[in-house]
């Protein structure tokens, strides 16, 4: 659905940077702050997550979570446009 909101310059400009970085349309990046606003103080929401995980459960092999720029590779996140 189309609309018109009013949003400060500043929470623009950060949502368009984490659009750009995670490769999401910038109204996919807004309707998933909703989400979890929306869903923050609902105890059924809260209840319902899991971590998502890969196969069997747990990390992938070779993933070590204390080393940011190895999970950035990883992501994709360091690979050139």
């Amino acid at each position: 659905m189309r609309t018109t909101l009013n949003i400060s310059d500043d929470l623009l400009a950060e949502a368009k940077v984490l659009a750009v970085r995670t490769r999401r349309p910038i109204g996919a990046v807004v309707d998933d702050a909703l989400r979890v606003l929306l869903r923050r103080d609902d105890p059924e929401a809260a209840a319902a997550w899991t971590f998502p995980t890969s196969g069997a459960g747990g990390l992938q092999p070779g993933v070590n979570l204390d080393d940011t720029e190895a999970l950035a590779d990883l992501m994709g996140d360091n690979a050139l446009p």
